[in-house]
């Protein structure tokens, strides 16, 4: 069994990080390492992960506040996996997340995937929100949208290599899979394995000119393009993310 590698940065997750570390340790696939980075928290999550005793958990802290970006950049380098994962310290996982994922990723010979989510709120409830996308990604696919949730991705680091990220604020995720996509197609498994929690206080830009603001960050330092690309795709992400809200984003009734 190949190890999987679990990135999980953490800020002041104390909340919510026990639930997201069971979900882990519930997993059907036990080969897997979890390497979490605190970015200096302050409230009780170092507490948290110090209680749990297991030699499959590595806990890191930064000697000073990095933000997310580098954060996630040092999980990635303490990474000794062949597969890479990735859990922020507020997500769930289902219980098969990573046995079937990684057999969809090995049965086809996959480097790069995804799959479904829903999204719940800060008590673990479901919203009624079903989050899924392509099927198949080319690097024009995301560069046009972000479709992979962050909880939903896994790849292939003999393939794909070390990936390292500039430090942006916003939108870091996504450009590790601009990178990342540039080595290997992305799949998408059809099963939602994941639960993203949606919560107030999150660094998600809020109104609509600094979500315009952030994408062209995106591009102009995260992808590295001229003044001109970054606007050009700007505007297709606009569209390729109102694309996916339409067409990929379903709403179903909650109990």
């Amino acid at each position: 069994m190949e190890l999987v590698s679990i990135i999980m940065p953490t800020y002041n997750c104390g909340r919510f990080i026990k639930e997201s570390i069971d979900s882990v340790l519930s997993q059907t696939f036990t080969n897997w390492e979890l390497i979490i980075v605190d970015d200096c928290s302050n409230d009780d999550t170092q507490d948290i992960v110090h209680s749990y005793i297991d030699p499959r958990i590595h806990y890191w802290q930064n000697e000073q506040n990095m933000g997310a970006a580098l954060t996630r950049n040092k999980a990635l380098r303490k990474a000794k996996g062949r597969y890479i994962a990735f859990l922020d310290s507020d997500d769930i996982w289902t219980p098969t997340k990573l046995e079937h994922q990684l057999a969809f990723m090995q049965n086809h010979n996959y480097a790069f995937t995804y799959h479904d989510y829903i999204e719940i709120d800060e008590a673990s409830q479901p919203i009624g929100r079903h989050v899924s996308g392509k099927k198949h990604l080319r690097p024009f696919d995301m560069k046009c949208c972000c479709w992979p949730g962050c909880l939903s991705v896994m790849y292939d680091a003999q393939q794909i290599g070390l990936i390292q990220i500039p430090d942006i604020k916003k939108n870091n995720d996504s450009a590790l899979w601009l990178q990342v996509i540039q080595k290997a197609d992305c799949y998408l498994l059809p099963e939602k394995l994941a639960k993203y929690r949606r919560r107030t206080g999150s660094i998600t830009p809020t109104s609509v000119w600094e979500k315009i603001g952030w994408h062209y960050i995106l591009f102009h330092e995260g992808a590295k393009m001229n003044s001109l690309l970054s606007v050009f795709w700007m505007c297709m992400n606009i569209i390729g993310n109102s694309y996916k809200k339409l067409f990929y984003v379903k709403r179903y009734e909650t109990l």
